[in-house]
């Protein structure tokens, strides 16, 4: 199934997110469940309702744009989860100071599950704050770098 460039619809969905304090994180086309799926947040986190109105909001304008050349495809609108992972630098702006888990390819210094304190983000590097130490991560050895789960 062909679909329109996914950055052409991030710039859809984000010109009807913007009013309503919506943030898109992320545009995905699951071809094989031909499904087009909205990752969403605010500043207060996402819940049903937040989904739900949002849908409303792009469900006929999006039918105008016709992502699918007119082949039936699945909407969604969803939460990015807990521990999606870090993508852009607003996700990294958005996380200065809170807790991540960071997984490298390699070991660094025996190992290769960091989690700590996000302390700067400079595009090509990240510094998370451990127990008074300082760590900086070169972000080509991050595997996966995400806010920290604590279920306390």
């Amino acid at each position: 199934m062909q679909i329109k460039p996914i950055e052409q619809l991030r710039e859809f969905f984000e010109k009807y997110a913007a009013p309503m304090g919506i943030e898109v994180v992320d545009v995905e086309f699951d071809k094989g469940a031909s499904a087009l799926t909205v990752y969403i947040e605010t500043e207060s986190g996402v819940d049903l309702d937040t989904c739900e109105k949002y849908h409303n909001v792009i469900m006929d304008p999006i039918d105008d744009l016709d992502p699918t050349f007119g082949e039936p495809y699945t909407l969604n609108v969803s939460s990015p989860g807990l521990d999606r992972p870090f993508k852009t630098a607003r996700d990294f702006e958005r996380n200065l100071g809170k807790e991540v888990e960071i997984k490298l390819y390699a070991p660094m210094k025996g190992k290769k599950f960091i989690q700590g304190f996000l302390t700067a983000y400079d595009g090509n590097t990240v510094t998370v704050s451990k127990e008074k130490e300082e760590i900086k991560i070169s972000l080509n050895k991050i595997a996966k770098i995400n806010k920290a789960i604590n279920l306390d």
